[in-house]
């Protein structure tokens, strides 16, 4: 079972424009209203995919009674912890000419301090039944970077597999909490660690206690460190026009699939090189096939054929 945790969810709307003028009017055709945040992007994928998953998350206001019916009718398993204040919105304007989206998301309403405590508890409640578990997103007041350590620490403890996906100092409260998984971006990760070189950060991270990075580079790819052993590069031969809103929790879906596998993933060992390079392969062609998606949370049913695609590569840190 995976259990996947937003902190912060949203009411994601998304439109969709021929091509996207600032400052212009546009006519375009009806826009998509889903519950989502990161955690629930990855549950879609999942669920989706045939694994057992649950979402947990808040839900309040006027905004969360349409975040409930959406959510209801997905048929995602999910469970809702009420909240004073409406749960947040998130606005993504897709330009189909170009691929980019443009995205406002508001920033949420603090969790009060029962709020916070309710969450933390249902999640560790959750753990007697989850071997993986996904925190992922932004974090709301109320719920800060030491809430989040308090949080891994508690759920590593408990037995199960842990893969956060957040930023700032976030993420380094997560490492330090031992962390098996972390997945940024490299922005996030040169924001977060200081350093460019996206291999340094992640080893940044493991020096600080996570087990292993998925540093998710855009076009570029991704790479994958282990606590031990050497980083594995993925990529695609080139790149693929879309949205690529939900390509990061598409990757964190993957993380999470090859975390419930129960495999070694950060030895030094020719069995853990073998788990890091399928780990690479199908977190790549889950993110590439989601940017083909209109909307964030599905996979293209061409997955599979694009797994036979990435480029997967070893990296000898010692040469560059």
């Amino acid at each position: 079972m995976i259990i996947t945790i937003t902190p912060n969810p949203a009411l994601d709307l998304t439109w969709h424009v021929d091509r996207l003028s600032p400052g212009a009017t546009h006519r375009v055709p009806a826009g998509a209203a889903r519950a989502g945040g990161k955690g629930l992007n990855a549950a879609r994928v999942l669920h989706g995919t045939g694994h057992d998953v649950v979402a947990l998350t808040t839900c309040g206001g006027r905004t969360g009674a349409e975040f409930r019916g959406e959510l209801e009718a997905s048929g995602i398993p999910h469970r809702l912890l009420p909240v004073g204040a409406a749960t947040r919105r998130s606005v993504a304007i897709v330009d189909d000419a170009s691929g980019e989206a443009t995205v406002l998301n508001e920033l949420g309403a603090p969790l009060s301090a029962d709020e916070a405590s309710a969450l933390a508890g249902a999640a560790a409640e959750a753990v007697r039944t989850a071997d993986v578990v996904a925190i992922c997103g932004s974090l709301p007041p109320g719920f800060d970077a030491d809430a989040l350590g308090a949080l891994v620490g508690a759920l590593t403890a408990g037995g199960a597999r842990v893969v956060v996906d957040t930023s700032d100092s976030g993420i380094l409260a997560a490492a330090r909490a031992g962390a098996h998984a972390l997945k940024p971006n490299g922005e996030e990760l040169a924001a977060a660690t200081g350093h460019d070189d996206p291999i340094e950060g992640a080893r940044a991270l493991i020096a600080l206690g996570a087990r292993l990075v998925l540093v998710s580079l855009g076009a570029d790819g991704l790479i994958v460190i282990g606590e031990r052993g050497r980083p594995v590069h993925a990529r695609l031969p080139s790149a693929l026009h879309g949205n690529a809103t939900g390509a990061g929790d598409a990757a964190v879906a993957a993380i999470a699939v090859e975390l419930a596998a129960g495999d070694d993933l950060w030895s030094d060992t020719d069995a853990a090189a073998d788990a890091r390079a399928r780990l690479a392969r199908r977190a790549t062609a889950w993110s590439a096939s989601a940017v083909l998606m209109p909307l964030a949370g599905e996979l293209s049913p061409d997955h599979p054929a694009l797994a036979d695609e990435v480029v997967v590569t070893t990296i000898d840190e010692d040469r560059r």
